[in-house]
């Protein structure tokens, strides 16, 4: 009897030394994954501040384009003229409304 608990705690003491062996890779694991998340991270915010910095640049180009005499985005040079009209227009009536 003395000697079915000694094994029964022997068998124990090897799962237990498993179970700390297992936690302690996972818990490496985590901080490698944690870590890789962080750049993954900070490598799509800098990729998307370069998507939005390069879809302002094509829409400077098309405005340029158009500003040259482009047939092609004459449509967009309309537009963006009319667009700062109603900013001016806007700001205008804000100044009137102010007693300016």
């Amino acid at each position: 009897m003395l000697q079915d608990l000694e094994n029964n705690f022997s068998e124990l003491e090897k799962k237990i030394l498993v179970l700390q062996k297992n936690y302690k890779n996972l818990t490496e694991k985590f901080v490698e994954l944690s870590t890789e998340h962080e750049e993954l991270k900070k490598k799509y915010d800098e990729e998307r501040r370069k998507g939005q910095v390069l879809a302002e640049e094509q829409k400077n180009i098309k405005l340029y384009s158009a500003i040259s005499g482009n047939p092609e985005h004459n449509r967009l040079m309309k537009n963006h003229i009319n667009r700062l009209v109603k900013e001016i227009d806007f700001c205008i009536a804000q100044l009137q409304n102010s007693g300016l």
